[in-house]
């Protein structure tokens, strides 16, 4: 049987998903074992076409700090700021009746187009001689020396393989026969994109509209300026395309995204949907002997808005380490992979928390009342900004939300003209 211990030198990597937590793994993987003299050998194995944006993300693509610093920290890889389609700098929050503007007072977000990003990610592992496999993976096997990945082109032999293929049920399924490995239970958005018309964009702004309807099927909403268009998006466990029709038709909604005619005529490529799922809660088995998962599917993201980017590219990077530094045994994950993910794992009950809190307070109506009283209480306003942006952990806005004075503003100024 060969070793568990850390790659060594001609050390054999396969990674499943060249999205940005697989990347993230393959350019810290190469980084370190040049740091350490070692030459690894590290597979890509993906099936979509980025470029030519042959392939559509269901991500609204917004990406936020710290994210350019972990990628030339972990990655040394610029941000590609050259993507960029705008800058996002605070949010709308309409509940009911009532909105808020929240106003970041850090460094803004930046909105671009996923498939452009993840291209980007794949073609700087391509550039530093990462090999990328064109084809699906379709099977796997588990042996005392070793892994054998069976694709769609050729077999590949590893030490290790590194799943990073989001919520695709087909990859997650070759694991589950073979591992405990289980996927996170998920929700499902759908998303389309909008064009209102340069006048429009000119004065939509740079923030983000966040919706929480009454409507006990949609979780959240959200409409996203993106340089020429809009991007408009539903999430919740039930949600499908005539929710999401249902959704534009809201007065709310169509106030928000001027010129927003579901029967008139509009750009050919406008509203046409996409329906995707993203991680609410953490994997089972998502590491052993040999293997380990990274971003989303090990549901290693925060359980409310996600930062599945950030998360992504942090969880691969941190798996990268404990390859090269720890092992790939399933005890070297256990202490090392998850410990080091421990941030995420602790965060995750405390987002689910908070995010059934605040669907059941959107439902009762009582989201307004804390919408009004935050207008005249920054703590509030800040506990907000953070559940929405998902700058903070969850355990901290919850925190901050229900301190006795945070409570009593709502008693004093929510209810008032209620």
């Amino acid at each position: 049987m060969s070793s568990l211990g850390p790659i060594e030198d001609t050390g054999k990597v396969v990674i499943i998903g060249g999205g940005p937590s697989g990347v993230a793994c393959a350019l810290a993987l190469q980084r370190l074992a040049s740091a350490s003299d070692r030459r690894v050998s590290i597979t890509i194995v993906e099936g979509k076409q980025f470029v030519g944006e042959r392939h559509y993300n269901q991500c609204v693509g917004v990406l936020s700090p710290p994210l350019p610093s972990l990628m030339r920290d972990e990655l040394d890889l610029p941000f590609p700021e050259h993507l960029a389609r705008g800058k996002i700098t605070g949010y709308v929050l309409h509940s009911g009746r009532e909105e808020l503007e929240i106003v970041s007072h850090g460094e803004p977000s930046v909105s671009l187009r996923r498939v452009q990003f993840d291209a980007y990610m794949l073609d700087a592992a391509r550039e530093r001689g990462i090999s990328v496999l064109e084809a699906r993976a379709v099977d796997i096997e588990f042996h005392d020396e070793g892994v054998v990945v069976y694709t769609e082109n050729a077999p590949i032999e590893a030490d290790v393989v590194v799943g990073s293929f989001g919520l695709d049920e087909g990859s997650a399924a070759m694991f589950s026969r073979l591992t405990p490995y289980i996927s996170p239970r998920a929700l499902s958005s759908v998303v389309t994109k909008y064009h209102p018309g340069p006048e429009v964009m000119d004065d939509f702004g740079e923030n983000i509209h966040a919706f929480l309807p009454r409507d006990p099927r949609i979780e959240f909403g959200g409409i996203t300026p993106k340089g020429n268009h809009l991007t408009i998006n539903i999430a919740g466990s039930t949600v499908d395309i005539p929710l999401m029709r249902s959704f534009m038709e809201q007065a709310y909604v169509r106030r928000v995204a001027r010129n927003l005619d579901l029967a008139g005529k509009y750009d050919p490529g406008d509203l046409r949907l996409f329906k995707g799922r993203f991680p609410c809660s953490l994997a089972r088995g998502f590491y052993g002997n040999r293997y380990v998962m990274v971003g989303d599917a090990a549901g290693l993201v925060r359980a409310f808005k996600g930062k599945g980017v950030t998360s992504g590219v942090l969880t691969g990077a941190r798996a990268a380490r404990t390859i090269l530094e720890a092992g790939i045994s399933q005890k070297a994950f256990e202490l090392h992979y998850r410990a080091a993910n421990q941030d995420i794992i602790s965060d995750i009950i405390y987002g689910q928390v908070m995010r059934r809190s605040a669907i059941w307070m959107a439902r009762v109506g009582l989201m307004e009342c804390v919408v009004r009283a935050a207008r005249r209480n920054p703590r509030l306003q800040q506990g907000l900004y953070d559940a929405v942006s998902a700058e903070a952990p969850s355990r901290k806005v919850l925190a901050s939300s229900f301190a006795p004075r945070s409570v009593m503003a709502v008693l004093r100024d929510g209810f008032r003209n209620s």
